[in-house]
């Protein structure tokens, strides 16, 4: 566990689960419920301190944490503690591993879309750890101990127009594309047994090659709702070059600069980054978020994009009309994007901002 920490790209100053700390920890259910109602209530509480909306508002409610599901549900326990109202609409995702922050997100866009009446989404991104810590030998299993921090975000998200006024961002695109009908995709991060009997989930070596590829097959359909004409018709030239050469030749990777202003890209590891990188083209510069991002937080699952945009507004560098992507891989194997336009200049955030006490450090010259 020591060399693959040592090369992971993690910083000393990453949150993990409580029982890590103890002389001999062991991880139970108690452990689990600290770990989740410590993240999503005091994110709950800044965001509505923020926002100054009545929890008694919200109409919609979801929650996403992969690998631990309680009964009663998430949604259930932020219903009874911050007393929402009877016919609140809630919904628990489990199981979809980290790019589940881009899907809660897409799904509470299209539920606000087929609303009649204005309405207001509360999303709610974490993932608990704690019943997930691997007790056996597996090095496909060590990497998660190795990798995975505590970390959460919650958002509002909401169709009333009157809102432009105060909200920070604009949901302009969002996509998801499913490539579990490859069993190596789907077999990538896989959750199982070993030898011995201990459970955990096995980040396989097929994970970083399965990433470029299905991202590639995302971009397919993502670059056309989102390049400018002149980048797309390049593409399209591509393509079709490639399709007469019989599979001699490759479509280029599109510009993607050319169509974004900000990258928040999958911090799912060191290696994940730097794939990412090369297949996208992007600089050191680009990818800064996200290195960094994993340096101070670790990988928290599907919250980490969020991070990476509040890097962006402690260091004061999205301004109004700028565009931000939001990339995130998940299990399955599952490629989502968010594609945001700022409706305002993001200042550095407040004292609640996770970047508030370090940003003065970051970037690091050596990574």
């Amino acid at each position: 566990m020591r060399k693959i920490y040592l090369k992971s790209g993690l910083g000393d100053e990453t949150y993990a689960p409580q029982f890590v700390f103890e002389s001999n920890p062991e991880a139970n259910l108690k452990y689990a419920l600290d770990e989740a109602q410590q993240g999503m209530f005091s994110s709950i509480n800044s965001l509505v301190a923020k926002t100054n909306i009545d929890p008694s508002r919200i109409d919609c409610l979801i929650v996403t944490c992969g690998s631990f599901s309680p009964v009663p549900s998430f949604t259930s326990l932020i219903v009874n503690r911050f007393n929402l109202k009877p016919d609140v609409k809630t919904y628990n995702l489990s199981g979809m591993g980290c790019s589940s922050g881009v899907i809660s997100i897409d799904l509470a866009a299209n539920l606000l879309k087929q609303s009649k009446k204005i309405g207001y989404a509360l999303v709610v991104v974490t993932e608990t750890i704690s019943l997930d810590w691997y007790y056996g030998d597996n090095r496909p299993m060590l990497v998660t101990n190795c990798i995975f921090r505590v970390g959460c975000a919650t958002a509002l998200i909401t169709n009333d127009p009157c809102c432009r006024l105060v909200a920070k961002m604009e949901l302009v695109h969002s996509l998801r594309t499913h490539h579990g009908a490859s069993d190596r995709a789907y077999k990538a991060a896989f959750q199982e047994e070993d030898n011995k009997g201990n459970t955990g989930f096995a980040l396989n070596k097929d994970l970083i090659a399965v990433a470029g590829m299905h991202l590639l097959e995302h971009i397919k359909i993502l670059a056309p709702r989102v390049l400018p004409l002149t980048q797309l018709g390049v593409y399209v030239y591509s393509v079709i070059g490639c399709a007469f050469s019989g599979g001699k030749s490759k479509p280029i990777v599109p510009d993607f600069t050319k169509a974004f202003d900000h990258f928040c890209i999958h911090t799912g590891g060191k290696a994940v980054i730097e794939q990412v990188g090369r297949v996208l083209s992007l600089s050191d510069e680009l990818t800064e978020p996200a290195r960094m991002s994993l340096h101070r937080f670790g990988n928290t699952s599907s919250s980490l994009v969020f991070y990476e945009l509040a890097y962006f507004e402690a260091k004061g560098r999205v301004r109004k009309g700028d565009r931000v992507w939001m990339l995130a891989f998940g299990t399955g194997f599952k490629v989502g994007s968010l594609v945001w336009k700022a409706v305002s200049d993001l200042g550095q955030g407040g004292d609640d901002n996770p970047w508030s006490d370090c940003i003065d450090r970051y970037p690091l010259k050596s990574w």
